[in-house]
């Protein structure tokens, strides 16, 4: 039965008689919510929904319902939430939500539906679970507590304190869609309670960041919104300690978490109260939104910010006075491809850059990939906003910059890269060339020298020609340009001469020789990379804004002068020496310009051929000058000025080369030398006078190389001995052509076929020789032992060697025929097979018989 009390709250005399029928109604089905057994409790409970359904339904008069509902369910509902029965506490749950949707007064139950809620929702420690077991319980009882918040309103103030304990709890819970209420929840309390809520806000914060990382996107969703209000309505002072998190959410792989975070930061630049103080701390998260991958994300930062620019501009009128009169033009060659942040953007970054920099010089370093790659990515935003205002910071932007250039992740260069030519495109060439040149010469480095060529490419050209000279001068000190073969200095060694020739075009020519030392220099180093080419691709360049019709003119204006440094030290150079490998690339890289020059190469050739140098130097020069004097007219005879230094090349390189050393470094250069030979003596660059020169300078020296190891220096040997026979013809003394054929005819056991067949070729050679020779009977002799020496290998197991040796018999058969015969039929019963001594004889019977 209901009190006369609970009665009386109705308003008149009829909402007090229905009332009292309802209070009478709901009275009779009361005592069963007391009964010992489960299932009568439940039953009374279902009768109770039942009679609510009916009497307190959706069109029935709240204020009647207030009354009973105050008096007589609310606070045995409440008893019941501690229910043994699952099901009971379910019900109870339910009605309870039922009764605060229809009472009139709803705020009237908070003093005693409060402290149950947090009864059965707060856990007494944090390792022990919460006194409601059932999951889906504790979601009913959050969500019955964001009905309680929702209509409660103002009236939650006294109770704050019970209310943020059970959300602390809740807010931890292990049941997903509870922790997202639960945020919903927090979210609805800070906006229903905003004179208050900042007493407690704080005490919310732990928990809310101890969730922020949770498995569910949804939930991180839900706790970066409800931080967002639980902030915007409490203790602004809690920024300091969700900023870590918030921007560790923007690194989250789900898009709809990390346009979260940026809505959030958003709105806070745009309506927190305390918003100026935490302006620096703010604006970096959502600037790096900027960067994200998601084109819907970039443009809700861009608009937020814009709105924040503008606002601030609004609320600083007058201190923008006189920049909003008199707006300043975009400065000169702006990135075409950026749009111009406005006014009120621009100031809030000028103003917060020296707060904002020194935490992104400290992460761009980080030892976490991705927190490096935000960091780089955040800062040409934010020098694109700063514009001309980074000259103030620009010593620690660049020494940032130097450092992270050097990164093994790509994006992070690629972001300094962008930095770095805005840093070109704002600040003077003058200031920053300062700085960078400084650090170069302090410490040169790959980074280093990436900075420079990209803000060479950011420059202006106009503002970069008078520094044109400064630059090219400094990358070709031999500190710089020298300072490493590693493949990447050299690729941004490279890099800046590119950029250099990029910018300025025409107004390269003034240090067009530096820049061609320099790319002599990477050619160099590079050794058998592609930065090779692309150093010939950037000479080609600097040849066209020369405007020369190509790099070999460019070689032949400056090709003096690189020779004339380059050779200073050449009693120095080893294999290791920069200078030879510059001296090699202009020997191969600069064609028939090598002929005007010869002044310089010769002597440096002689210099470096002696044999108390560096034995792989002269094996390395060697090679280099067989190549080149493979196309003589191409090279050092193009002037038709090489007969000039023959006697130099010949007794001053070769003919010391040529004498035998012990040693296989030795025997590698005698090769060499023998090649380098073979090549002069078999191009068109000697006349038949001057083959002769070379051969009484050189025929006992290449005689001696014959019984040589290798089988490459026996076979250019006899090559070379055949080519000087052919040129000299009969006018060779006899005593030195007796000398000759001796070593030929050793030849003829060589393991190499090809060396013997070369061997035969050249003995045939000289046989020619003595046949023009007006003294015959002066060789006899020696014919006679030739010919029983080649009647032997007419019977050797190749037919290949026979073919020859019967070819060279049959060229000697003219001298002396009728000793050949006698010497053929004695020994024609030894060989396996008579045939070829049959067609020697033959072959000098039809001789005899065409000259009778």
């Amino acid at each position: 039965m209901a009190a006369p009390a609970d009665v009386g709250m109705a308003a008149g005399p009829a909402e007090a008689t229905a009332a009292s029928e309802l209070s009478r109604a709901l009275g009779r089905l009361l005592p069963g919510l007391e009964a010992d057994s489960k299932m009568g409790r439940r039953r009374a409970l279902e009768a109770l929904e039942r009679a609510l359904d009916t009497a307190a339904g959706p069109g029935s008069d709240p204020v009647t319902f207030q009354g009973p509902w105050a008096g007589l369910l609310l606070p045995r509902l409440l008893r019941l939430l501690a229910d043994p029965a699952e099901g009971c506490r379910a019900l109870a749950v339910h009605l309870l939500d039922l009764g605060l949707r229809r009472a009139a007064r709803p705020h009237d139950a908070l003093p005693r539906l409060l402290p149950a809620l947090a009864a059965r929702l707060v856990r007494l420690e944090p390792t022990r679970p919460p006194p409601e077991g059932c999951e889906e319980l504790r979601l009913a009882l959050v969500q019955l507590l964001g009905l309680a918040v929702s209509l409660g309103g103002a009236a939650l103030a006294p109770y704050l304190e019970d209310t943020v304990r059970a959300l602390r709890s809740t807010l931890l819970d292990p049941f997903a869609a509870v922790r997202r209420e639960s945020c919903e929840c927090a979210a609805a309390l800070a906006r229903a309670t905003p004179d208050h809520f900042h007493m407690q806000s704080e005490s919310l914060i732990g928990p809310l960041m101890q969730t922020i990382s949770h498995q569910h996107w949804k939930v991180r969703v839900a706790v970066i919104e409800a931080t967002g209000t639980v902030i915007q309505f409490g203790n602004a002072k809690s920024v300091d300690d969700i900023l870590s998190h918030f921007a560790q959410r923007l690194f989250d792989d789900v898009t709809q978490v990390r346009q979260a975070v940026t809505s959030v930061v958003g709105g806070w630049l745009l309506s927190l109260r305390d918003r100026y103080s935490f302006f620096h701390k703010l604006i970096p998260l959502l600037l790096s939104s900027f960067s994200d991958e998601m084109p819907e994300i970039r443009q809700s930062a861009a608009s937020l910010w814009e709105k924040v620019g503008l606002q601030w501009q609004k609320e600083n009128e007058e201190d923008l006075k006189d920049k909003l009169d008199f707006a300043s033009p975009p400065p000169p060659h702006y990135p075409p491809q950026e749009s111009r942040p406005g006014l009120g953007c621009r100031e809030l970054v000028f103003r917060n850059l020296s707060k904002i920099l020194p935490a992104i010089c400290h992460d761009i370093t980080d030892w976490v990939v991705g927190t490096r790659v935000k960091a780089a990515q955040l800062l040409p935003v934010l020098l694109l906003h700063a514009e001309d205002h980074i000259t103030q910071h620009l010593e620690i932007i660049l020494r940032t910059l130097q450092r992270a250039s050097a990164d093994e992740e790509k994006a992070v260069v690629s972001s300094c890269t962008r930095s770095a030519e805005l840093v070109g495109t704002f600040v003077s060439p003058e200031v920053f060339l300062k700085l960078i040149l400084a650090m170069l010469k302090k410490a040169p480095s790959s980074s280093g020298l990436l900075v420079l060529a990209s803000v060479i490419r950011g420059c202006p050209r106009d503002a970069l020609q008078p520094h044109v000279k400064v630059i090219a001068l400094e990358l070709a000190q031999p500190h710089i340009c020298q300072g490493s073969e590693n493949d990447l200095y050299l690729e941004n060694l490279l890099l800046c001469v590119q950029a250099l020739v990029s910018v300025c075009q025409e107004d390269c020519g003034a240090a067009s020789l530096k820049l061609l030392e320099v790319l002599v220099t990477v050619m160099a180093v590079s050794g058998g990379t592609g930065l090779g080419d692309k150093a010939q691709k950037t000479l080609d360049a600097l040849a066209v804004v020369e405007n020369v019709p190509s790099s070999q003119d460019l070689y032949r204006k400056h090709m003096g002068a690189l020779l004339e440094q380059l050779t200073a030290l050449q009693g120095d150079w080893t294999i290791h020496s920069t200078e030879l490998l510059q001296f090699i690339v202009l020997l191969t890289q600069s064609g028939s310009v090598i002929g005007e020059n010869l002044q310089y190469v010769i002597p440096t050739l002689r210099t470096c051929l002696q044999p108390t140098t560096d034995p792989h130097m002269r094996l390395k020069l060697f090679s280099v000058l067989s190549t080149v004097l493979l196309r003589p007219d191409d090279t050092v005879n193009s002037q038709g000025q090489f007969h000039g230094h023959l006697e130099t090349v010949l007794k001053d390189i070769l003919v010391p080369n040529l004498q035998w050393q012990a040693g296989r470094t030795a025997a590698a250069i005698r090769t060499a030398a023998v090649s380098c030979l073979w090549a002069l003596v078999n191009s068109s660059v000697l006349s038949a006078t001057q083959v002769q020169e070379a051969q009484e300078a050189l025929m006992a020296h290449v005689l001696s190389t014959l019984e040589e190891d290798s089988t490459v220096t026996r076979l250019m040997s006899c090559r070379i001995i055949n080519t000087f026979l052919e040129t000299s013809g009969d006018a060779m003394d006899p005593d030195k052509s007796l000398k000759v054929y001796p070593e030929l005819l050793k030849r003829l056991d060589d393991v190499s076929n090809d060396v013997r067949i070369a061997a035969a070729s050249t003995l045939l050679t000289w046989l020619k020789c003595v046949q023009n020779s007006e003294g015959k009977a002066y060789y006899q002799s020696n014919i006679q032992y030739l010919y029983r020496e080649l009647l032997v290998h007419l019977d050797d197991p190749e037919s290949a060697i026979q073919d020859a040796i019967l070819e060279v018999l049959k060229e000697g058969s003219v001298l002396f025929p009728e000793l050949l015969v006698r010497e053929t039929e004695a020994v024609v019963h030894k060989h396996r097979s008579a045939a070829y001594c049959e067609q020697l004889l033959q072959h000098v019977q039809a001789t005899a018989a065409v000259a009778l």
